[in-house]
């Protein structure tokens, strides 16, 4: 038996999806704790190289937007998981939280409308069944 096997430490592809597995919730937590509205995630997993999965969120105004924003940075940032890319953070229409394997979009709602990623995506459903987690 091999010294990792003993130890008891996970494989590296075992760890990986678990390590995307709690990026995934912690962002989920942290839209639930501020409120966001309509969130749902997306499994882009055999879609596209871009992540694993994509949450799409709205706040109710530029500034619960960057709020959203803030709280799930500093909770990467306090769980570990580094320092994401983020963009869109001094207008707050449309913030991006680039994790890499998990990709955060938070919108004012008209602009998620006008964009709207959900039907690109394939994940357009009518109100009432949005998938939070």
């Amino acid at each position: 038996m091999s010294e990792t096997s003993r130890n008891g430490a996970q494989q590296p592809e075992t760890a990986a999806l678990e390590r995307i597995d709690d990026l995934r919730s912690l962002a989920l937590g942290c839209l639930e704790e501020m409120k966001a509205e309509e969130t749902i995630a997306i499994d882009l997993a055999g879609k596209t190289s871009l992540a694993d999965t994509m949450i799409i969120a709205s706040g109710r105004s530029q500034r619960h937007v960057g709020s959203i924003a803030d709280k799930i940075l500093q909770e990467m940032k306090a769980k570990g998981f580094g320092n994401a890319r983020v963009e869109g953070l001094p207008a707050c229409d449309w913030v991006l939280i680039d994790a890499g394997d998990v990709l955060v979009h938070i919108f004012r709602p008209e602009v998620r409308g006008f964009y709207n990623l959900e039907k690109m995506w394939g994940a357009d459903r009518p109100a009432g069944q949005q998938l939070a987690g």
